[in-house]
């Protein structure tokens, strides 16, 4: 049996109130709990204590963190979570510092993850559409993909020793949301990596 932990990142705004966020996040959970895995969700919104927080990535075979894309990364209050949470695990919850010796200040720089073994998802919710992405010829990305604009992210889970799972995206979902196929792909896509 599998522990999953599913992180909600979504930062309520008068214009954005997170049914998409918070059904992906319910949907997974469904998915999970009938095929036997044991779930956990935060929902930053709603707050977090940090040291249940820390047991949560260490009790997790699988982090999975869904959130929309505010200004090219996450919401300010999972940002909060983040530089919170995680910089509390850096003394051995999470990682051991940085990984690098006294004696050698810049080799192994990374390599102090304690969460190795253990895997993580992105699933993202865009208002960009999904042509933005991958070609040269569009403007603002350049040809990046979704995983490069999350680049820093996949970092940070990989700080903590931890692997990636391939990402999620729905993509348009302000000007041309397409929720039921979202959720559909998204349904299929749990089912394929986890």
């Amino acid at each position: 049996m599998s522990n999953v932990l599913i992180i909600n990142g979504h930062q309520p705004y008068p214009f954005s109130e997170g049914k998409l966020n918070a059904s992906l996040v319910e949907l997974a959970e469904r998915l999970l709990r009938a095929r036997g895995y044991d779930i956990r969700i935060t929902t930053v919104a709603q707050g977090w204590n940090i040291e249940q927080e820390l047991e949560n990535h260490q009790w997790a075979d699988v982090v999975l963190l869904q959130t929309p894309t505010n200004w090219m990364t996450v919401p300010w209050l999972l940002k909060q979570y983040m530089d919170e949470v995680y910089t509390a695990g850096m003394g051995g919850a999470l990682c051991n510092g940085d990984g690098r010796m006294p004696s050698e200040p810049k080799a192994h720089y990374g390599e102090g993850g304690t969460l190795n073994g253990k895997r993580y998802m992105l699933s993202l919710t865009f208002n960009a559409p999904a042509e933005a992405f991958n070609d040269q010829n569009e403007y603002l990305f350049q040809g990046k993909s979704v995983d490069d604009l999350w680049f820093p992210i996949h970092m940070n889970f990989r700080f903590f020793g931890m692997q990636g799972l391939p990402t999620f995206a729905c993509h348009d979902v302000m000007k041309n949301p397409e929720i039921e196929s979202d959720l559909a792909r998204f349904e299929a896509h749990i089912n394929w990596v986890l």
